[in-house]
């Protein structure tokens, strides 16, 4: 019988096989990571050691809730190759033409058996701790006085501090992810959903599409309008970076959105607090909740399909928003018929 775990030369490289063409950002990221560490132990997709490999991002000091969205997402993955009736093809061409069907059959089988075993999320346990509450200090969360602090920084004196305002004001009036954001043409400012003005989000994590309504916070329109008209966008890309002052055609990087919020520093609790994309995303969902908007609308608004996720966004409450009200009743008068004696 043939080893499965004989090198065969399939003109299959780690990448090519696991990091499909149409993986979303996240995706695309977690596999790519995975196949550059099979690249740098000399493995093969064929054989996923999904312990050594939970090992060594645990030893890098990620955090075991991002471990396991690593091996999630490769075990889902493999699951997908598994489901994929070419794999038995690829595999086939593997064993050598000279060999018994017999064999041949029996060696793909084998392997097809091992990559099922090596992506049984019971395979490789993970202990991880459920946190109901979380520190005030994990995540960074606005109060409307700094939001609106942060987004009288930038100014409108200049057209890339008019730029930087409007990505400020988009980031906080509408919680789209910086991918979102940067993905934006000048028609997606201006859909309707049940007759209210919306952002049109065409790809969204999970490659899902969705309207989100402006409702009251369309005040972030005008600014929009304004970088449109001084930048001289008719149409394409809403945010794009500059070359020697002059406007690029190109739409502006991820990275680039990060580096316009590390130039715009807050103070908190008196110190001077950097943020990041997901910190504005994250004071989008509490200030809609604090201003009373049902849990749900904030779950589709951010393009999540589990509302434990939101609640997440939003954050631990306030103990005064915790305290329970009044909801059952007891006439505490008919305790003055009773002699209370202290206790002996």
């Amino acid at each position: 019988m043939l080893n499965p775990f004989v090198p065969s030369p399939d003109g299959l490289s780690n990448h090519g096989m696991l990091v499909p063409a149409e993986a979303v950002k996240d995706q695309r990221h977690r596999l790519s990571v995975f196949t550059r560490w099979l690249d740098s132990t000399d493995r093969s997709w064929r054989e996923p050691d999904l312990t050594a490999y939970r090992d060594h991002l645990l030893a890098r000091g990620l955090q075991p809730t991002s471990v396991a969205a690593h091996l999630g997402t490769i075990r889902a993955r493999y699951t997908a190759l598994l489901r994929d009736n070419s794999l038995r093809d690829r595999l086939y061409a593997l064993t050598p033409i000279n060999s018994s069907p017999a064999d041949r059959k029996a060696f793909v089988d084998e392997l097809l058996q091992r990559l099922r075993n090596a992506s049984d999320p019971n395979a490789v346990g993970l202990p991880l701790v459920q946190r109901q509450d979380r520190p005030d200090n994990t995540h960074t969360r606005l109060t409307a006085t700094q939001a609106n602090t942060l987004l009288a920084a930038p100014g409108v004196a200049t057209l890339a501090r008019l730029r930087d305002t409007t990505v400020l004001a988009t980031l906080l009036c509408t919680g789209l992810r910086e991918g979102e954001l940067v993905a934006l043409d000048v028609p997606d400012l201006r859909q309707r959903l049940g007759g209210a003005l919306a952002v049109h989000v065409r790809r969204g994590k999970g490659a899902r599409e969705r309207l989100v309504p402006w409702g009251a916070l369309d005040w972030a329109l005008p600014i929009l309008d304004a970088w449109l008209h001084a930048a001289g966008i008719h149409d394409g890309p809403v945010f794009r970076g500059f070359r020697h002052r002059t406007v690029r055609p190109n739409r502006l990087s991820v990275r680039a959105v990060q580096t316009i919020l590390d130039t715009y520093p807050v103070v908190i609790e008196g110190r001077l607090t950097h943020l990041n994309p997901h910190d504005l995303r994250r004071t989008y969902a509490r200030r809609l909740y604090e201003a009373g908007v049902d849990l749900l609308a904030i779950s589709q608004n951010l393009g999540h399909t589990d509302s434990q996720t939101t609640l997440g966004y939003i954050g631990r409450l306030d103990a005064g928003a915790r305290k329970p009200p009044l909801i059952y009743d007891f006439d505490l008068r008919q305790l003055n018929a009773w002699q209370i004696e202290p206790p002996a």
